[in-house]
This record gives structure tokens, C-alpha cells and sequence, in this order.
């Protein structure tokens, strides 16, 4: 199981600078970086697996006053940086000939931009956002149905998904800190438990 860190703020600010190591993708014509570890493509691959991302960046901490759900005017949004970001992940993916057979979002416009740039699609899944939408917290009815969705990813072989969410909410399902634009490959145990299987780093930007 990976490492994990005790929670942080859930607030957005550029990540550390990340090695830039080269990789050549055959037939794209084009170099991109290589930011994840490749325990994290080859647990993809095998399947039975989420990929869980905190959504890209989007700069300031929560959603300001008057914050509405369905009006993305109203809420704390991707910058332009963040929008390269969330671009880059799916790059990855695709680069690689990985396929999710699903990509769900929390109803947040960050996170549900994030699915969309980076993935093409997303599926709204309120169980990856906030009940209340403020405060900023997850709770055990969402935890349930998300602790459902990994054990039902983790019957399907060579077959994995996208979950993009919330800080607060990787750190309550799975322990995790992640910076913005970071994902985990999270997978089922039989034991009940929730395992953090390789770190896909937040694309330089």
C-alpha cells in the first residue's frame, strides 16, 4: 500500500516543480512527459482498478459566498493552468492506449471541467462531492456508495475507471493528500479495506 500523509486544507496553489523526463510516444510524433510511476500503467492495464484524481487547478480556497451547484459563475473555477493540466492527464492516458470504461465527476464545475478536458466525458456521481456542498465535507452515505463503486470496479478485469473528486474526499475514502491534478490508482481488498496502489503525479505545468 502507498504511503499517505495527514490531510491538508483543501486549498488550490500551483504544485512543486516535477522532473520533466522525456518519453517518446511512437506514431503521435510528439514528446510528453512521463509523471507517473509505471506500476501505475501496468495496475491500469490489469484492470479492477479507479483511477482517482482531485481535480486540476483552480486557484483560492472553497467556494466563495453565494456559491450555487448548478451555476459554475458562482463557484471556484480551473484557471488556464489548470485546464492544461487536466488536458495533460488525459494526454497520458491516451498516449498509452488507455481507455476508462467509465469517467464519473463530482457535479463541481472544477472537477467536472477536469473530466471533460482531460477525458471527453463525464458522468455527474454526487457521491464524489459534498453533500452539503459547504462545508467542504464527505459523508457516510457517500462513502458507502463510493466503497461500493471500488468493489464493483474491482471485479472487472482488464477494465478500469475515472473518478474525479475532491481533496477532502480522496482523504476520507482512502487516506490520501493529493495536490491538485494529482491521481491514485485505488483498488478493493477482500479484507475491506481501500489500497493505494501506485501515485500518477500532477502534470508540470
Amino acid at each position: 500500500m502507498a504511503s499517505r500523509s495527514s490531510p491538508r486544507p483543501e486549498t488550490d496553489t500551483a504544485p512543486a516543480p516535477v522532473a520533466r523526463r522525456a518519453l517518446l510516444v511512437a506514431g503521435a510524433g510528439c514528446v510528453l512527459p512521463a509523471w507517473a510511476s509505471p506500476e501505475a500503467e501496468t495496475w491500469l492495464r490489469r484492470g479492477g482498478v479507479v483511477l482517482a484524481m482531485r481535480h486540476a487547478l483552480a486557484p483560492g480556497t472553497f467556494d466563495p459566498p453565494g456559491f450555487t451547484l448548478g451555476d459554475c459563475r458562482t463557484q471556484r473555477n480551473l484557471d488556464d493552468r489548470g485546464r492544461e493540466q487536466a488536458r495533460a492527464a488525459g494526454q497520458w492516458l491516451a498516449a498509452r492506449g488507455l481507455q476508462p470504461s467509465a469517467v464519473r465527476s463530482s457535479p463541481w464545475c472544477r472537477c467536472m471541467d477536469t473530466a471533460t478536458l482531460g477525458f471527453g466525458r463525464a458522468e455527474a456521481w454526487d457521491a464524489l462531492g459534498s453533500p452539503h456542498g459547504q462545508p467542504e465535507t464527505t459523508s457516510t452515505a457517500h462513502l458507502t456508495a463510493l466503497r461500493a463503486g471500488l468493489r464493483r470496479v474491482a471485479a472487472q478485469s482488464s477494465q478500469f475507471e475515472v473518478w474525479v473528486t475532491h481533496m477532502f474526499v480522496l482523504a476520507a475514502l482512502a487516506g490520501l493528500n493529493p495536490a491538485s491534478g494529482e491521481g491514485w490508482v485505488l483498488q478493493w481488498r477482500a479484507d475491506g479495506t481501500v489500497a493505494a496502489l501506485a501515485r500518477v503525479a500532477a502534470p508540470p505545468i
